[in-house]
């Protein structure tokens, strides 16, 4: 069995974590995480590609085990690519393949558009497109910006377990360990997010961040959406504007997930297969 290990690497003036499967592999993906998650979201997804690939999955800053920033204004897409191009050179990555859930998505566009233009072979967007809707990133907010606090790991995964129902089946196991690598205990001994409150000020300080038709239709690289069929983030109206645009993305709904599948059963995991294997 591959074996996950843990880094840390400087980037952009921060300590960034990453975890690496099949370090040994040449052909690399980056799995990138949505806002308020950390790259051990993809622990199930690295374990199944990590016999063909290396694959990185990295903290974005103030998430998971990475460093929180000095300035709220470091919460934004262009530091967040600073860090991921500085990452890609620490790790002598001169290709990719690219699967980024929400967040991550917006940033994959940004960097095949732009930074890593050309480094980028495959873009996978995980439920994530160019103008998301904005009931959704309000109702993202409005949790990821009013952390509450537990007094018990599992009063925090059955939290878990409501807010991201959306992103299909897990089982026990799997809420369990999303729950370990979500937390942090503060000074009063309660439980909360692992996550910098201040990171959300990024939708305050950049409100046009993920209003991104320019980048998007300046990409020329092979791109799939993966669209949970009940998503609130990606409308079919704006699914069906990415197949008419830019890279013409090819769209494949996943039944019994909205915003945004895991990534975690094999008719999922199957589609990514597929797509990173075409040229």
């Amino acid at each position: 069995m591959v074996k996950m290990t843990s880094h840390y690497a400087p980037c952009a003036g921060y300590e960034i974590h990453y975890t690496q499967w099949g370090e040994d592999n040449t052909d690399t993906i980056v799995m990138w995480h949505g806002l308020a998650r950390t790259g051990r979201d993809f622990d199930v997804a690295a374990a199944h590609f990590a016999d063909r690939y290396r694959i990185i999955c990295p903290d974005t800053l103030g998430r998971g085990l990475s460093q929180w920033a000095q300035d709220d204004k470091d919460y934004g897409l262009e530091t967040y690519a600073e860090i991921a191009v500085e990452l890609m050179d620490h790790l002598k990555s001169d290709q990719v393949r690219w699967l980024g859930t929400s967040m991550g998505g917006a940033l994959g566009i940004k960097l095949a558009a732009g930074a890593l233009k050309g480094r980028i072979s495959h873009l996978l967007l995980n439920d994530f497109g160019p103008e998301p809707a904005a009931t959704s990133v309000e109702r993202i907010i409005d949790y990821v910006g009013n952390p509450a606090e537990f007094a018990t790991l599992y009063e925090f995964e059955a939290h878990l377990r409501t807010i991201y129902a959306p992103y299909g089946y897990q089982s026990d196991a799997q809420w369990l360990a999303m729950a370990e690598h979500s937390a942090r205990r503060k000074d009063n001994g309660k439980i909360t997010v692992h996550y910098d409150p201040r990171m959300i000020q990024q939708l305050v300080n950049y409100p046009t961040d993920y209003l991104m038709w320019d980048e998007y239709d300046a990409l020329h690289v092979p791109t799939l959406l993966l669209r949970g069929a009940n998503s609130d983030l990606v409308t079919p109206q704006l699914a069906k504007q990415m197949t008419q645009r830019g890279p013409k993305a090819q769209v494949v709904e996943v039944e019994g997930c909205g915003h945004a599948p895991a990534l975690n059963v094999p008719e999922q995991l199957g589609i990514v297969e597929n797509f990173f294997l075409t040229d």
